[in-house]
């Protein structure tokens, strides 16, 4: 296991005294590629189409993005940082999810992944332009974009944290705190989630292709022998820490978006903007607690169109040298501190798409089988 130092501390091991805390078995799979195509920085943003562009935006103020872009077919949100977009909502027939679009580090990577993979570079559609792109398919199906941007947009303003007094270290007096009741400010786009039905193949396509690292891994009771199924990805920018995962797969039944995140400064800005939502009647998934793997404050709403988003702060930052954890899947084993994760939230409740999903994914050629799903079952409810 790879070691970190915490504040000057004895150095550590990161996964310490987490439910990761042990690290692979010999003969499991290694966490990253031995020679990746390109290494991507980041992601850059997401992709969504929804038949209602009106409603959408109302939903994206509400929960705290600000409006980079709108044309009649187009809605671009974005955060307070410097840099790309958060997402593009394109306006279409029904709501879905289009796929991810990846930050390339340079404009090379971009030639270099479209010799491998026998794609095309052409011009990016992001506000600003000067952009370039190359367009993918991972395994699941997915359309991922990655792209290399020209222009960047400009920061804002930030939502301050507040000054906070502890035990005798009193930075704060004479003055009461009364954080505002508005919307909790986004300040960046931080992962998106997805469920495949072929995760062992994802996870490598993701790995060799586009360089990124697994922080942690999930396994079924009883199954550790048959691999992982779930993998919390981050970026490999060598020496600098990049977020725990910037994307998260696991396997079941179903092929599609499982939610995404956005940071926010702190837990009163999760705090107050959860209550700004709860006052417009948006319906709050899960929260608010700090997970296990990541260990990010944590916030989950949906919005109209049935999407899952995230509002999230203090998330963990690993350099390349961190290796990753392993640990058993469970419910129970999602959150350090919090409510118990609802039914929404792990997507346990029955409908008929999720009936279809399941008989579709066993009669296919997939890694999803009986003792796979009555493995995910169990863990839903551990």
């Amino acid at each position: 296991m790879s070691e970190t130092r915490v504040n000057g501390a004895d150095v550590i091991t990161a996964h310490q005294d987490l439910h990761s805390a042990q690290g692979a078995l010999r003969g499991e799979h290694p966490g990253r590629s031995r020679n990746p195509v390109i290494k991507v920085a980041d992601l850059g943003w997401l992709e969504f189409e929804k038949p209602d562009l009106e409603r959408a935006e109302v939903f994206a103020r509400d929960f705290g993005f600000g409006i980079a872009a709108r044309t009649e077919r187009e809605l671009w949100l974005r955060g307070t940082f410097a840099g790309p977009p958060c997402m593009v909502i394109r306006k279409g027939r029904t709501s879905r999810f289009l796929g991810p679009a990846f930050r390339a580090a340079e404009r090379g990577d971009l030639e270099r992944l479209a010799r491998a993979t026998g794609a095309s570079v052409r011009d990016s559609d992001v506000p600003g332009g000067g952009g370039k792109v190359v367009d993918l398919l991972d395994p699941s199906g997915f359309p991922v974009r990655v792209v290399h941007c020209g222009q960047q947009l400009p920061a804002l303003p930030e939502q301050r944290p507040l000054l906070l007094n502890f035990g005798t270290d009193h930075r704060r007096t004479n003055s009461a705190q009364r954080p505002p009741r508005e919307p909790s400010r986004i300040q960046r786009l931080g992962h998106v989630v997805l469920e495949t039905r072929v995760f062992g193949r994802a996870l490598d396509w993701y790995l060799d292709t586009l360089g990124m690292i697994v922080s942690d891994f999930l396994f079924l009771d009883g199954q550790r022998d048959r691999g992982p199924t779930m993998a919390f990805i981050r970026c490999d920018l060598g020496g600098v820490p990049a977020d725990h995962h910037t994307l998260a797969m696991h396997l079941g039944p179903g092929t599609g978006y499982v939610h995404s995140a956005y940071q926010v400064t702190d837990l009163d800005s999760i705090a107050a903007g959860g209550e700004y939502l709860k006052e417009r009647g948006y319906q709050r998934s899960w929260g608010i607690g700090r997970h296990v793997q990541g260990s990010q404050l944590f916030d989950y709403w949906r919005d109209p169109d049935r999407f899952m988003l995230e509002h999230f702060a203090d998330g963990d930052l690993f350099s390349c040298d961190v290796e990753p954890g392993w640990a058993p899947m469970s419910s129970s084993g999602l959150a350090q501190w919090g409510p118990p994760a609802t039914r929404d939230f792990l997507g346990s409740n029955p409908s008929p798409q999720r009936v279809r999903d399941v008989i579709e994914a066993l009669r296919g050629d997939n890694e999803l089988d009986r003792a796979r799903l009555l493995g995910l079952l169990k863990a839903a409810n551990s």
